[in-house]
This record gives C-alpha cells, sequence and structure tokens, in this order.
C-alpha cells in the first residue's frame, strides 16, 4: 500500500485509540492528534453528564478535524489521528469535508484539488465486555464508561471500499503496531 496521507485510529471508547495512535505516530516520525483534544467544552460538557453526541454535536468537530488533516497534508506532513469516527458519513467527513464533498469545511469552493485526504483506517474492535472492563479502570477522562453502549449501538465498523484494517484490542500493543506497521508497507 502507499503511504495514506493520514492515518485513523478508530474504535469506541477505551479501545486504545490515543494509547496506539501516539505510539504508532512516534515510531512513523508523524505527527498526532487525539480528536479528544478539539471537543469543544459543550460536548465535553455533555458527555460528562452521561449524554450522548448527536450528530449536529459531531459534524462541526470533525470538520475542525477535517481542515487539520487538510492542512497538515498540504504541507507535506504525515498524520496520525485518534478519534472515535464511530459511522462511515463521520470517516467521510474527516476525508472530504461536510456533506462528503470536496472542499474545506472553512472554505467552500477553495482548494478544490486539496480538500480529500488520503486515509487509512484503523478499526480498533472488541467485545463490549472487554471494552467496558478497560473503561472502569481508566481515570480522569470526561468519557463515563455508562455511554460504552450508546458508541457500540451506533458503530458503523469500516467496510469496502473504505481502506482499512480491523484489529482486535485484545492483542498486545506491540502486536497491533506491528500489524499497523505491515498494512503501511
Amino acid at each position: 500500500m502507499a503511504a495514506p496521507g493520514a492515518l485513523l485510529v478508530m474504535g469506541v471508547s477505551g479501545s486504545g485509540k490515543s494509547t496506539v495512535g501516539a505510539l504508532l505516530a512516534s515510531q512513523l516520525g508523524w505527527k498526532f492528534y487525539d480528536a479528544d483534544d478539539y471537543h469543544p467544552e459543550e460536548n465535553r460538557i455533555k458527555m460528562g453528564k452521561g449524554i450522548p453526541l448527536n450528530d449536529q454535536d459531531r459534524i462541526p468537530w470533525l470538520c475542525n478535524l477535517h481542515d487539520i488533516l487538510l492542512r497538515e497534508v498540504a504541507s507535506g506532513q504525515h498524520v496520525v489521528l485518534a478519534c472515535s469516527a464511530l459511522k462511515k458519513m463521520y470517516r467521510d467527513i474527516l476525508i472530504r469535508g461536510k456533506d462528503g464533498v470536496p472542499r474545506k469545511c472553512d472554505e467552500p469552493g477553495k482548494d478544490e484539488k486539496l480538500a480529500e485526504v488520503k486515509l487509512l483506517v484503523v478499526h480498533l474492535s472488541g467485545s463490549f465486555e472487554v471494552i467496558s472492563g478497560r473503561l472502569l479502570k481508566r481515570k480522569g477522562h470526561f468519557m463515563p464508561p455508562e455511554l460504552l453502549q450508546s458508541q457500540l449501538d451506533i458503530l458503523e465498523p469500516p467496510s469496502a471500499p473504505e481502506i482499512f484494517i480491523q484489529i482486535s484490542v485484545t492483542k498486545t500493543l506491540s502486536e497491533i503496531i506491528a500489524t499497523i506497521m505491515k498494512a503501511l508497507k
């Protein structure tokens, strides 16, 4: 596979996206972004109260992430993004911008040729039991374990024609990284 401009490490909360993404970026020498760092405060408050986010909450956040990916890739920087990206529509926004049309979210009509980000999707998947066990051990995160089921309910695993690999969260961190590195070759 030709190296993508960006690699998306996706999955439900507690699947290991941030850990895998940060280590992968470090090993590849790519820039790392954790999508959680870009949630507006109102999204964090909502999730902290145990209220699942809806599409209206997520779309502006995803557009912002698309614009970051677009800017970095256009400047020649490879990027690893850790982001839940639970629905295909959300991944399409990360690749193409709002409504899947080829333009920057914040600049309609400009930079048409640069608007699509070549993205390899790495889906970290696991059972409710395994992931909820991880969430119960996690401290200091705004996403409460009670919202895991709501994420699993809306999860649309990647499928063709998306460019993706799926890796079980039951693998060790080194096995997960090795699998991704092999896919990038």
